[in-house]
């Protein structure tokens, strides 16, 4: 029973192992090899040259790569590379897509020279400014993107001169290569590194960059020296780093307290080694939708004939560009273009924000509007469709409704016969005058009621029942 309960023990913890390792799977990984063709002499520099490569990623130097390939017939033999990445980030699933799919993740590999730095934040790690025998190898970095985006890495590698092993020293991943936020929420630009303890390097400490850039306008965010841990004198406010999570575990991501639209750009991550370094690059992009309000609201009450002059504020929105249009919908329910207006030019505000209006004449004589309905500006952004409505109300239509023709013809039966009443309350000489306001109003109503074209304006019944009490 005892040799039973260990058997089935071992089978449970194989097949562990088992799932495990086919989760883990490295990838047999096509890169670019770029490096500059020597200078043609007088201080030129040479061109760029592109090979294909072949990287072939384990975990340790005794494993193979998962789900190895042969080696394709048109990559040079003298490129093609075992890369040995214990901490197994070039083995995560967005840079090892199925067999036969049509994305590729992103790579390129360069020849890396190891130096000191002469940052103020950096010089701590090579004060000695002896170069060790362990940097007297083939050194290279590498760039890897994943699949849609979702990770990036790049890599700093060791191989003993003269071989294709090449074993990783320093590796920097990041999560948010393309960040999204709204104005004033807090953003993390996610930067983790891991550094092979076996090094000699690793003994000498760390130290840490965030710089922003774009369009050509470049800054120091914050600079970090984890030797000496201190943080140099020039930082921007609300920018910080959890610096316990810094030391434990190499988590050197950015925190800004508050969006703002000065923020969208370009964020590179450099991590510093004594004589090497190796960054990643992300981009974020503050998007946030306008606001919007309509003038005059509420709108006047309008007659056919009369043109309206509407406009639309769209405010406090970035980056650019917008879309603005204008709806109608009828009191049957259905909808309509009225185009986009005049689009004003736009107008920054002093937080980044853009504003941006659209006037509309709404010419009643040439609409059909009927009895009105809702007037709506349409915005349309980056960070989402917007709308604001106002009521239309139109009187004195030449079609009435029939609701408004049974009111009228209501109203007039109403007041027949409060006057027919208040005419049996009148004795013989008053009841001739009474009789004489009736013979008026029958006179009006008939006229109405034959000239049909006529009794189409409820402004007409109201005329004809004013003058039928005039008296001469």
């Amino acid at each position: 029973m005892t040799d039973f309960s260990t058997i089935y023990k071992l089978s449970i913890i194989a097949f562990i192992g088992f799932i495990q390792g086919c989760s883990c799977t490295c990838p047999v990984m096509e890169c670019w090899f770029v490096q500059e063709k020597p200078g043609r002499g007088g201080g030129l520099t040479g061109a760029t040259t592109q090979e294909k490569s072949l990287l072939h990623i384990r975990t340790d130097k005794q494993s193979e790569a998962a789900g190895s390939q042969s080696d394709a017939t048109d990559i040079d033999p003298s490129r093609v590379y075992a890369v040995t990445d214990p901490s197994a980030n070039l083995c995560h699933a967005s840079l090892n897509p199925p067999r036969g799919s049509i994305q590729k993740p992103q790579c390129e590999i360069n020849p890396f020279l190891p130096q000191p730095s002469s940052l103020k934040w950096v010089a701590s790690l090579t004060e000695s400014a002896l170069s060790p025998v362990y940097l007297q190898a083939d050194w290279f970095s590498a760039s890897f993107q994943g699949l849609d985006q979702q990770l990036g890495v790049s890599t700093i590698s060791r191989a003993p001169t003269g071989t294709k092993e090449h074993h990783v020293i320093l590796s920097i991943t990041s999560r948010t290569m393309s960040v999204k936020s709204r104005l004033g929420e807090p953003v993390t630009l996610d930067c983790n590194f891991w550094v092979d303890p076996s090094t000699p390097l690793s003994a000498s400490g760390f130290a840490v960059e965030w710089r922003y850039q774009t369009r050509g306008d470049g800054r120091l965010i914050l600079a970090y020296d984890g030797k000496l841990d201190r943080l140099a004198d020039t930082h921007e406010t609300g920018a910080f780093l959890d610096f316990e999570a810094l030391h434990e575990r190499g988590n050197a991501s950015l925190v800004l307290e508050e969006a703002k639209v000065r923020h969208s750009g370009t964020y590179i991550c450099t991590i510093y080694l004594p004589y090497l370094l190796a960054q990643v690059a992300m981009e974020l992009e503050i998007v946030e939708p306008p606001s919007l309000s309509i003038h005059p609201s509420p709108l006047p009450l309008a007659v056919p004939g009369q043109t309206l002059n509407l406009q639309c504020e769209a405010s406090g929105f970035a980056p650019l560009p917008l879309e603005m249009s204008w709806e109608f919908k009828g009191a049957d329910g259905k909808s309509r273009s009225l185009g986009s207006g005049r689009m004003s030019g736009h107008r920054q505000a002093w937080d980044g924000t853009y504003s941006q209006s659209s006037r509309l004449e709404l010419d009643t004589s040439k609409l059909d509007l009927g009895r009105g309905g809702e007037v709506t500006c349409v915005a349309a952004h980056a960070g989402g469709t917007r709308r604001a409505s106002v009521t239309l109300n139109v009187i004195g239509f030449s079609s009435p409704s029939i609701e408004d023709s049974m009111a009228m013809v209501g109203v007039a039966l109403v007041l027949y016969g409060l006057i027919k009443f208040v005419s049996w309350s009148f004795t013989g000489s008053g009841r001739k005058t009474v009789f004489c306001y009736l013979n008026k109003i029958k006179s009006s109503f008939t006229f109405l009621f034959a000239a049909n074209s006529n009794f189409q304006n409820p402004l007409v019944i109201l005329i004809f029942l004013f003058s039928a009490f005039r008296v001469k």
